[in-house]
């Protein structure tokens, strides 16, 4: 879904349905998951990770931004459980429509 800038790492965002999560994939190698649980129209988020190593990089603002981009493309609602996503739609209120 997304590409690195110039002089950042290239990345990709990625849907993988059947492990009910979004893969953030930073030079090939999985650096992150938001794991998530489709009921109906609404994407219930329970978790997000990133390494341990790479976490203080902004990584998981550009995982939950990619996802609720791909939420807001579906026509989807959330329901953000993880702590994280719940405080980046709080620090983001453009994506406040998007909590059901």
């Amino acid at each position: 879904m997304a590409t690195g800038a110039e002089g950042r790492p290239t990345y990709e965002v990625r849907d993988d349905p059947e492990r009910n999560r979004y893969e953030l994939l930073v030079d090939g190698r999985v650096l992150g998951i938001a794991e998530y649980h489709r009921r109906g129209d609404v994407v219930v988020l329970p978790h997000t990770e990133i390494d341990a190593r790479e976490r203080g990089r902004g990584w998981g603002e550009v995982l939950v931004r990619a996802v609720l981009d791909d939420v807001r493309r579906q026509g989807l609602q959330i329901v953000p459980q993880c702590w994280f996503v719940a405080d980046f739609v709080g620090l983001h209120p453009d994506y406040g429509d998007l909590v059901a």
